[in-house]
């Protein structure tokens, strides 16, 4: 059930598409869809309760990424699902060149300009 509602809200989905680049902090995924950072923690609870993504923390930054094979059958399938699906649409391609544009700014940049850190 977790799952499911998860993949509810397009924004989580975005997120979890903008994730399969790789491991993003809190900042960039924030700068990427311009929304308010509490908005976007909400989404990243929702996603990590459903074992959709996984965290870490290094020093003053948290970092999301989808995860490793280990995971749970439901939760590869339906990340499987998501790419399969959605990753070619229109909105998911302006994602990722947005997304290029952010991962070449510092994130010390990122985070001023957003006054989270």
């Amino acid at each position: 059930m977790a799952i499911t509602k998860a993949l509810s809200d397009p924004n989580r989905v975005r997120i979890l598409l903008a994730l399969r680049r790789g491991e993003l902090c809190v900042c960039q995924i924030t700068e990427m869809f311009g929304s308010a950072p509490s908005t976007v923690s909400k989404h990243l609870s929702i996603l990590h309760h459903a074992g959709l993504i996984v965290s870490r923390k290094s020093e003053r930054w948290v970092y999301y990424r989808l995860p490793d094979n280990a995971a749970l059958a439901a939760v590869r399938e339906a990340l499987r699902w998501v790419h399969k699906s959605l990753a070619k649409s229109d909105e998911s391609r302006a994602d990722a060149k947005k997304l290029k544009q952010i991962l070449k700014t510092d994130l010390a940049v990122i985070c001023r300009r957003q006054k989270c850190c």
